[in-house]
């Protein structure tokens, strides 16, 4: 008897408890809860010397310091930055790891969120940026392609993210870009997880698995390289 799978792959058995989710969310916090400590305050952990050190900023990304494209991804402006963003997290990483299995959620999530440090390079080169943000938008992403696989409508997801998208352009100090970077980023790596081996007609499932593998490196690969040639740019 074949193991029940996920329309991703995923082995359906023992997925019960999304460890991931709940490991990226104690990640973020342990994180803020150092930079809190630094800085002498809750409210205010700016000040702090790995916030100095990992929020993003391109010119300085030109200057080799590319531990900030990954490590802004889990800093945050402030407690309220970081229970929205932990929230938004919560919701959508249980749901996108019960379906994508933990190691494929890994992989969309990281290329969501170099997606955005990649549109960030691109498009906003004059700003400091930080947050989950824009790894959680490739997670809206990603549950809109999840929802579409399983037939599902997606108006709901679809309506979410529109007004996200409103909220990013209406509000001073939000990244716009790093948000519609990691939303296509999820997106398309979601995408070639569930529908690219059907196109590409994927003869078995270890094809299927493969292809979306690639796929999911495609866009991380991609995602590094216009992070390399933006920072060439500014050198």
């Amino acid at each position: 008897m074949r193991p029940v799978r996920t329309v991703a792959g995923a082995p359906a058995a023992g997925r019960a408890v999304p460890y991931v989710t709940y490991a990226l969310i104690a990640l973020n916090v342990a994180i803020y809860a150092i930079t809190a400590a630094q800085a002498n305050s809750i409210g205010d952990n700016r000040r702090s010397q790995l916030f100095f050190d990992w929020v993003l900023v391109p010119p300085a990304v030109a200057d080799g310091q590319w531990i900030r494209v990954l490590g802004s991804g889990f800093l945050h402006y402030g407690p309220v930055h970081l229970l929205v963003n932990m929230f938004a997290l919560y919701i959508l990483g249980r749901d996108c790891e019960m379906v994508l299995g933990r190691l494929r959620f890994v992989a969309v999530y990281a290329a969501s969120l170099l997606g955005g440090s990649a549109a960030v390079m691109w498009l906003a080169q004059d700003a400091a940026t930080a947050g989950a943000s824009g790894a959680i938008y490739g997670l809206f992403g990603s549950m809109t392609v999840i929802l579409l696989r399983l037939r599902q409508s997606p108006t709901q997801m679809l309506v979410l993210i529109v007004i996200n998208v409103v909220i990013s352009v209406s509000l001073p100090g939000i990244s716009l870009w790093g948000h519609l970077g990691g939303l296509a980023a999820g997106t398309l790596a979601t995408g070639g997880i569930l529908f690219l081996p059907q196109w590409l007609k994927a003869r078995t499932p270890e094809m299927a698995r493969a292809t979306g593998w690639v796929s999911v490196a495609g866009v991380i690969v991609i995602s590094l390289a216009l992070i390399g040639t933006a920072a060439v740019s500014l050198a």
